[in-house]
């Protein structure tokens, strides 16, 4: 039935949450951060708050990619009455050139990659992120060889959930709807978006979440579940 699947790339095969954390503690430890917070959790809290706020302002056009960059990783010591704002800027910088560096994968994802390939689909990667980040994250992780395409939304300067990026990874692929899948960790980007495209979507969710607006076409709690999928 499907012949192109197009995956998320972070918190859906490459563990975003995981290596993002990780990053940020040794920044924080090198940076010397517990001069103005109260812990590493302090720090984290605020960061995590005003980013989430800031994503939501870059999906709507509010903000640019620099402006939410700046903006996120000068909120904290903002927050607790430091106004270095390059301080913040050497800290984002060294961020960025660690983080691509991590390799962490959710659970069983080159697993279900090697199963998938070996079955002949055409994948892709669909994804928010950073140009400049994504390609060197993957390829840390070892999952690069996998896909055919990586489609960005910063190709079009469009972000999921828009329906512009659904139909431009499409061209882009040159992949027919009724045969292309999009596998994601996020209701409104991934599920969504795709299902108002009129793509087939599989909600990956490991917490196993019961208030869905709708049901989506398919509704997975592990990365294996795909196997009896596709």
């Amino acid at each position: 039935m499907y012949k192109n699947l197009f995956f998320d790339l972070d918190d859906t095969l490459w563990a975003f949450s995981e290596n993002a954390y990780d990053t940020f503690l040794e920044m924080y430890e090198k940076h010397r951060y517990s001069r103005f917070f109260h812990s590493f959790s302090h720090f984290y809290g605020l960061y995590q708050q005003r980013n989430s706020e800031l994503w939501v302002e870059y999906a709507a056009g509010k903000v640019t990619k620099d402006e939410l960059n700046r903006q996120r990783f000068f909120y904290p010591l903002q927050a607790v009455g430091i106004e270095d704002a390059l301080l913040a800027k050497q800290f984002s910088e060294d961020f960025f050139a660690v983080i691509p560096t991590k390799s962490k994968l959710m659970p069983h994802a080159g697993e279900v990659l090697d199963y998938l390939h070996g079955r002949g689909y055409n994948l892709y990667i669909l994804s928010n992120g950073f140009r400049e980040l994504q390609r060197r994250k993957m390829q840390s992780a070892g999952i690069a060889r996998y896909f055919k395409k990586v489609v960005l939304s910063d190709d079009i300067g469009v972000l999921k959930p828009w329906l512009p990026i659904f139909h431009f990874a499409l061209s882009a692929t040159q992949s027919q709807l009724h045969e292309s899948l999009m596998i994601g960790d996020s209701w409104d980007s991934d599920v969504a978006g795709a299902c108002r495209a009129g793509m087939s979507q599989v909600f990956y969710d490991p917490a196993g979440r019961n208030d869905l607006p709708f049901r989506p076409t398919y509704h997975i709690r592990d990365l294996r579940e795909l196997k009896e999928i596709l």
